[in-house]
């Protein structure tokens, strides 16, 4: 009960307890702002940091929202501006130093805004968005209206600036583009107008660029049709066709990186390349500057182009990557480079101080340095900023102190807890990871990516050294956590091993052994209470496998390091039996996971869903993996992967997520009891926290954001603090001793002794090392012998794939997809075929439906003709066309007979290809119809193809005859040789590679020159067939005496063959030996019978021999002839093969005119769609314009009308003056009326000289607040005006209370009047400009009305001018007299058809005119029947013309005469009309005319009448003062006594002048009266007016 009791009240206190930042420490990584002379600013994660210049003071700002984005200041309003990265952000003003939130501004960017910008004087505030608006929106921060807003799509904006000099002006630069942007306003509405640079190119120089959308310079060409922009030719219609730029007129222009704004307006803009560019404000010329060198060039120096700028007079000061801050002193269009100051790494930005004392220099690394201008100028260090991020934080012990901090780069940093003051610092230049401080002695550890950890000694936190290293694994170290006695130092890898060292500096941090754990290890815990000997360690590690967490704990006991040998074997692990380590899983996936302090429960933090889960470990011991279930489940806000913490004394549970949230739980409740966002998740939330050991503060680091935050408990009391503070004190008293004595020693020994003790721990370490590397080899070489190594495997891959390959293409050179060659036997000629490929499907698909389509059209043609035609021409052609069909047949082959060879432009036919289903070249007019004209032509050229192929496969089949004919006769001419003996050589002709390329896919025995490999067991078998054979054969052979009878009597034959002759040989007798003197008569009659024989066989060799030389001749003859043949075959195919040639190119070259036919009908097209979308943008643009137009004389007509109503009330105030006060005597009132003019004078303040020295841009021009503080002072000097003092003597007060109250009415709106006469020039200005855009539309319009019609004219003309290919035949003519014509420039190509055509239709004429001169004939005969007739009609005649005479002497009007005698009258009467009618065409025309001129000279009428506004408005000011002068002087007069001659003189002058002007005025609207109703008399005039109009 007490225990609940306690627990309840602890929660009470906690829940009154919360955090708050009490430093944060962070380095900028945008650019530094100034908020006044003494103060800048910069974001730093969740937090804006000011700090104060002369104390070193920070302040901090924390946005509740998120991540800082952007800042900007305004000095003159002290007004700071920023903005919070989310979806959707927000930009939040804030006034300064008092850090309350002025205003918020809500737009509608998506993402991020990425830049903003006050205007020095007056409420805007620009601010840019990137993806996906790049939106440029201009604001009225005071009252958080966008006032306009811009898009550009696609640019990315680096940097943006407001004029200093004209708050009207901005300027935005990328690294391609520059440009300026004007805010025109009118009264209450704001426009953006943007103009680009030019900028030049790479080499200073400037390029001129012609126009895309109307260029002036495209040649004509009158063969091959209109010329059209590039844009066009890519196939463009829409907005892009207007930017857009061939890839060879694309040159390479300058990138600026910064620019700068001067006091005269104009532009310093630094280039990538090194230029330095200076754009006038005016016209936006550029000039790029010269450089002038004076001294020696620069050694060792990096300066490329200017990164930062900042103006001064005389020039800018220019930083590049250097380091080096140098001075362009700059003259006219020269400029000279001199250095300036160094500083210690490159500079990444420069900026004055408001009043120009001071320079502020910021770093790529965040360091600020700040040079102040004195008489004696200083340069100090402002920041020291730390390189690179925050990588781990950890408290020295026991923390109420000093804290550590580690970059990625190695650099330890040490920090004072109350200020956050850099301490001390150590470069480590090492790639570290992780940092920890000891609890048992004041040394730290360091773990870094090479697998090594390094010991620092922190006695003295001015000067910490590094005391000894470790070289664990060549596996990066991922965890360093000491247990909280500082017994154990357990390092983890990325490979899944724990390193156990010993803590203590006295036992030279010897490493114990390892624990091998689950790879990719998420967090390690450790469990160390004071009362026990034990420390239990927790190691958590994911199984991505199964979607579980692997939970690993072992047991360290305190003896560890005396019995570490006998707890390790001989690899350094520590065995699981001696260590006590169970291994437990869980369902889910965990994130992190930590022990309690009783070992008997473990805290998750699940990674899929936001829960904290409790586990309960069982308390009987178990082998294997046992499975852990839940027993407590709370749900987190937090979301994200987190991390779980316990506090020093284990009752608080610290959790951090990727939502930036800081959350400290009861450990029993798992409740949350304060909670802190110090970071959020666009910087990827919170990479790790540390508290202190008695819990006083709290050190939060970013994971992205660079930002550590210390926290510190308001309202911290009761049982909340003295648990802790208790356990801590219980802790410190524990670790009293031993820090004393490690302290002790670590002040004692040396660097040296440290390196010596640490030389066997590392060959230990190496050992270990050493023997796991050669187990692996071990392991490797088993694998390795076991199955095929993985390179071999790919190489064998490979040699697959290329032998699948070679096959392929081996196949399809067999399938004749490759170019066969055909070479003669004697001559140098070879003949190549055709390379072929399979049609598709697709195209034999569209083959077929286009010769279905022209079969179709040409039977529906035929159908017409037999409709329309008449009969007799329908026979006629019938005829024709059948004599014609017979001809084809005799001939064989099949040609067009509308298209002649001469027409068709090719000679296809002659390779038997049918051409009737092409078009004629003159009918090619649709798109349509080319698309199937080329399908055909296609069609044809292979067709050609094949038909060659086939010729020459049957050459080729004939050569393969010819050579096999001439091998079986080389055979016989062979044997002829040999039995001849002769010594010839044999021609045997062979196919060459270029005949049969498969062959060099083939490789022979004898190309290989390598031996091939017999592996022993093959030779072994080799050498066993080849003995047995040998046995079989002697075997099969056996003793045969016939056999060697025969060869030893008959040579082994039975019958002499007839061409062993030439080898028979007739043996000499034995006797021959000896001398003819010892012959016998026997023996001399054997000798003549042996020559007989002798003279006999050669005889017969003789003629067997004349008859083997003739068979041979007969046979090289026939070779010969047959080879000659084929030769000349071949020659006649070569003749076939450049026709064939012939006739292709030509088709190709009609299907070239065709394509380019139809890609110059694609670009007429694209270039027509373009004009038209420009038309209708320009269109929509004009739309636009008039009602902006229409808008704003609406908006200046009523604006005009308050202006005048203003003005009237002033001109009544005045008036009406002494009416109100005429109840007082007239000379007081007088008095008063000169008082009542009188105005006080406003004493400007007068700027320090000093100042206005160093401060280039002087005095600024009047803004929203500057004339609200002039309008404030002089209601100030109308309150001293006002005083008792300024009197008039004998003045009742009441009197003069309401004089004032007049007095300072008519000030209010002579206040009004002049803001008013502002902004209704503004606005006529405005009007101005809105007229001349809209003027400049409409130019653009009829600009584009003018191209499309000439592009449409050029369309009519390509579409009727084909381009089409005649066959002529090549000769010589002669003629007589040259008189040949040269010029076809007006030529017209006409079809032959049409010319027969004419003449049939000239014969039927012909007919037509006989049969009717014979029908003339025949009516000659009846006109002697008539002519009696005729002279019957004569005398009548006479008698009605005497009739008529009488008649016409009655009287009659003239129209009536017309009416009478013209004979045609109404024919007369339409001849009338039209005169009419083209008189009235010519007055409208010149009405239109003179209409147009009034206009102009309205137009003209109106700029001199604005122009007499203005002059009138001065004058009218001019005026006001002289009254003003006049009525002083007039109040002298009075004052002196003179008489009021002159005062009623001018009143008599004035009523006569009035009365003159309303007269003139009654004048002028009775004139205009008369007018109106004399053009209305005349009206009615001509209403009345007989017209004589034809029904």
């Amino acid at each position: 009960m007490a225990q609940d009791r306690e627990r309840d009240e602890a929660q009470n206190v906690a829940l009154c307890a919360s955090l708050s930042v009490r430093w944060v420490q962070g380095f900028p990584r945008q650019n530094v702002h100034f908020v006044n002379d003494s103060t800048i600013c910069y974001p730093c994660g969740n937090f804006v940091i000011f700090i104060n210049i002369e104390t070193k003071k920070k302040t901090v700002l924390q946005c509740m929202n998120g991540i800082v984005g952007v800042v900007a200041t305004n000095v003159p309003y002290e007004v700071v501006a920023f903005s919070d990265r989310r979806l959707r952000p927000l930009i939040y003003i804030y006034n300064f130093p008092g850090l309350t939130r002025r205003t918020k501004l809500k737009g509608n960017v998506l993402l991020d805004y990425t830049l903003l910008s006050f205007s020095y004087c007056g409420t805007y505030l620009a601010s840019y968005s990137s993806l996906p608006e790049f939106e440029l929106a201009l604001w009225n921060w005071e009252s958080g209206v966008i006032l306009c807003k811009k898009s550009q799509p696609g640019i990315d904006v680096s940097q943006m600036t407001f004029n200093p000099m004209n708050r009207h002006q901005l300027c935005l630069s990328s690294p391609s583009a520059v440009t300026v942007w004007t805010i025109e306003r009118s009264n209450q509405e704001h426009y953006l107008k943007a103009k680009s640079v030019k900028l030049p190119m790479e080499d200073g120089s400037f390029c001129n660029e012609t126009d895309v959308v109307f260029p002036q310079s495209l040649p004509k060409d009158p063969i091959y049709g209109p010329v059209l922009p590039v844009s066009a030719i890519a196939g463009l219609v829409g907005e892009e066709a207007e930017t857009f730029r061939p890839k060879d007129g694309l040159y390479a222009l300058l990138h600026p990186t910064m620019h700068c704004w001067t006091p005269t307006s104009d532009l310093y803009v630094g280039c990538e390349e090194g230029h330095l560019l200076m754009i006038s404000g005016e016209n936006l010329k550029v000039t790029v500057l010269n450089k002038i060198e004076d001294g020696p060039p620069r050694v060792g120096r990096n300066f490329v182009s200017p990164v930062t700028m900042a103006y001064q007079k005389g020039g800018v000061l220019a930083s590049g990557i250097d380091g080096f801050v140098y001075s362009f002193l700059i003259k006219d269009t020269n400029y000279k480079v001199e250095d300036f100051l160094e500083v210690e790494g490159p500079v990444e930005h420069l900026m004055f101080s408001p009043s120009y004392r001071m320079l502020l220099i910021q770093t790529d690394k965040g360091s600020i340095y700040i040079y102040t201008f004195d008489e004696e100028p200083t340069f100090e260090k402002l920041l020291a900023a730390c390189d690179g991020k925050f990588q781990a934080t950890d408290f020295i012990t026991p923390g109420n102190e000093y804290c550590m901090t580690l970059t990625q780069s190695g650099e330890v940093c040490v920090w004072g807890i109350e200020d956050g003051a850099c301490v001390s610092r150590i470069y480590l230049n090492i790639p570290a990871t992780v940092l920890a401080c000891s609890p048992s002695s004041l040394s730290a550890a360091v773990g870094t990516e090479d697998g090594f950890v390094h010991f620092l000694d922190i006695q003295d936190v001015e000067s910490p050294h590094s005391v000894h290293t470790a070289y664990l694994s060549e596996s990066p170290v991922q965890h360093l956590l000491y247990d909280q006695r500082g017994m154990y130092l357990l390092v983890g890898t990325s490979e899944g091993h724990v390193f156990v060292i010993n803590a203590k500096p006295s036992s030279l941090f010897q490493i114990l052994g390892f624990i091998e754990v689950g790879k990719g290890i998420l967090q390690i815990s450790t469990v160390s209470p004071l009362e026990t000997d034990v420390v239990e360690v927790m190691v958590l590690s994911p199984l991505p496998e199964t979607g579980r967490t692997r939970l690993e704990i072992f047991t360290l006991p305190k003896i560890l390091p005396q019995v570490s040998a006998s707890f390790a074997d001989e690899r350094g692990r520590l065995r699981d039996a001696f260590i006590h380590k169970f291994v437990y899983e869980i369902e889910h996936a965990l994130s992190s996971a930590v022990l309690n302090f009783q070992s008997n429960r473990i805290y998750g933090f699940c990674n899929q869903v936001p829960y904290i889960c409790s586990y309960l470990l069982p308390e009987k011991e178990h082998s294997g993996i046992c499975i852990l279930k839940s027993y407590q489940k709370v749900q987190s806000k937090q979301y994200g992967p987190g991390m779980l913490s316990l506090s020093p004394h284990g009752l608080w549970l610290i959790t951090i997520a990727k939502c930036g949230i800081l959350c400290i739980r009861d450990i029993h409740t798992l409740e949350t009891f304060v909670q802190c966002r110090s970071h959020s998740h666009q910087g990827h939330g919170i990479q790790s926290v540390r508290i202190s050991m008695d819990g006083q503060s709290i050190l939060v680091n970013g994971k992205d954001d660079s930002t550590l935050v210390n926290l510190r408990w308001r309202q911290f009391g009761g049982n909340l603090a003295n648990e802790i503070l208790e356990y801590s004190q219980q802790l410190s008293t524990y670790l009293k001793n031993t820090m004393d004595e490690e302290n002790d020693y670590l002040s004692v020994a040396k660097k040296d002794s440290l390196d010596l003790g640490s030389e066997p721990e590392h060959a230990i370490n190496e050992n270990v090392r050493l023997s796991v590397d050669s187990l692996q080899e071990e392991l490797v070489k088993v694998d390795n012998t076991a199955e095929i190594p993985w390179i071999q495997q790919k190489s064998q891959e490979a040699i697959k794939n290329e032998v699948k390959l070679f096959s392929n293409k081996r196949k399809e050179i067999k399938r004749g997809i490759k170019a066969l060659a055909k070479t003669c036997f004697h001559i140098p000629c070879v003949v190549e075929n055709f390379p072929m490929k399979e049609r598709t499907d697709e195209e034999l698909k569209e083959l077929k439906r286009v010769v279905q389509q022209k079969k179709i059209e040409a039977e529906c043609l035929k159908l017409q003709k037999e409709i329309v035609e008449v009969q007799s021409a329908i026979t006629l052609v019938k005829k024709h066309h059948e004599e014609e069909d017979e001809e084809e047949e005799e001939d064989g082959t099949t040609k067009d007979t509308n298209l002649p060879n001469y027409l068709l432009g090719s000679l296809s036919t002659d390779f038997r290809v049918h051409t009737s289903l092409l078009s004629s070249q003159l009918e090619l007019h649709s798109r349509e119809e080319k698309i199937n004209q080329i399908i055909l032509l296609k069609d044809i050229i292979y067709k050609v193809k094949t038909a060659f192929n086939s010729e020459f496969d049957a050459a080729y089949k004939q050569k393969e005859i010819e050579i096999a004919r001439v091998k079986e006769n080389n055979v016989r001419i062979q044997e002829i040789v040999l039995d001849l003996e002769l010594e010839e050589s044999i021609w045997q002709p062979e196919f060459e590679d270029c005949e049969k390329p498969e062959r060099t896919l083939i490789v022979e025995s004898t190309e290989i020159t390598a031996q091939r490999h017999i592996n022993p067991w093959q030779k072994a078998k080799t050498e066993l067939l080849v003995t047995r054979e040998m046995e079989r054969l002697l075997l099969s052979r056996g003793p045969n005496t016939r056999r060697r009878a025969l060869m030893d009597m008959m040579g082994g034959v039975l019958e002499v063959k007839k061409e062993d002759i030439l080898r028979m040989v007739i043996p000499q007798p034995a006797f021959m030996s000896k001398p003819d003197a010892l012959w016998s008569e026997e023996e001399r009659k054997q000798f003549k019978a042996y020559e007989k024989k002798v003279k006999e066989l050669n005889e017969e060799r003789d003629k067997y021999r004349k008859s083997l030389e003739t068979e041979m001749k007969k046979l090289q003859n026939s070779i010969q002839e047959s080879t000659q043949n084929f030769d000349e075959h071949l020659k006649r195919l070569f003749e076939r093969r450049v026709r064939a040639e012939m006739v292709v190119s030509q088709e190709e070259l009609k299907i070239n005119n065709l394509v380019f036919s139809l890609m110059l009908d694609e670009e007429i097209s694209s270039r027509e769609a373009f004009l038209n979308n420009y038309l209708a943008r320009k269109q929509e643009e004009k739309s636009q314009t008039t009602e902006a137009i229409r808008k704003s004389r609406e908006d200046l007509d009523m604006y005009k009308e308050h202006y005048d109503n203003l003005l009237a009330e002033d001109k009544v105030l005045d008036r009406s003056f002494k009416k109100e006060f005429s109840e007082i005597p007239s000379h007081q009132v007088d008095i008063l009326y000169k008082l009542f003019k009188r105005r006080p004078r406003i004493h400007k303040q007068k700027v320090h000289s000093d100042t206005t020295s160093l401060v280039p841009f002087g005095e600024r021009p009047g803004s929203g607040k500057l004339n609200k503080d002039a309008f404030a002072q002089l209601m100030k000097a109308m309150d001293d005006l006002d005083s008792i003092n300024n009197m008039p003597e004998g003045l009742d007060p009441s009197v003069w209370e309401h004089f004032c109250m007049t007095r300072r009415a008519k000030v209010e709106n002579e206040q009004k009047v002049k803001q008013k006469a502002a902004g209704l020039i503004e606005m006529v200005a405005f009007l101005q400009r809105r007229t001349e855009d809209d003027e400049k539309v409409q130019h653009e319009i009829e600009k584009v009305f003018h191209e499309l019609i000439l592009l449409q004219e050029d369309k009519v003309k390509f579409q009727l001018n084909l381009t089409i290919q005649i066959l002529l035949k090549q000769g010589q003519v002669e003629l007589e007299n040259f008189q040949l014509l040269l010029d076809y420039s007006d030529a017209i190509l006409i079809n032959k058809n049409i010319i027969e055509d004419l003449n049939s239709v000239i014969r039927t004429q012909g007919q037509k005119k006989v049969a009717s001169m014979m029908e003339s004939k025949e009516i000659h005969k009846g006109i002697f029947q008539i002519e009696w007739e005729h002279k019957k009609m004569e005398m009548e005649m006479e008698d009605l013309n005497q009739k008529a005479w009488d008649i016409q002497m009655l009287f009659f009007s003239r129209d009536r005469q017309k009416y009478l005698n013209e004979p045609n009258y109404e024919t007369l009467i339409a001849i009338q009309i039209g005169i009419m009618e083209q008189t009235i065409a010519v007055l409208d025309k010149t009405h239109k005319k003179n209409v147009e001129n009034c206009k102009k000279l309205l137009k003209k009428l109106r700029r001199c009448s604005n122009q007499k506004d203005v002059a009138n408005y001065t004058l009218s000011c001019n005026l006001r003062e002289e009254l003003v002068a006049v009525s002083e002087r007039k109040d002298i007069c009075n004052a002196v006594g003179s008489t009021l001659t002159c005062e009623k003189i001018a009143k008599e002058r004035y009523e006569n002048m009035m009365q003159h002007q309303k007269l003139t005025k009654i004048s002028k609207e009775q004139a205009e009266q008369i007018s109106i109703l004399q053009a209305e008399v005349e009206r009615l005039r001509m209403k009345t007016f007989p017209a004589l109009v034809q029904m």
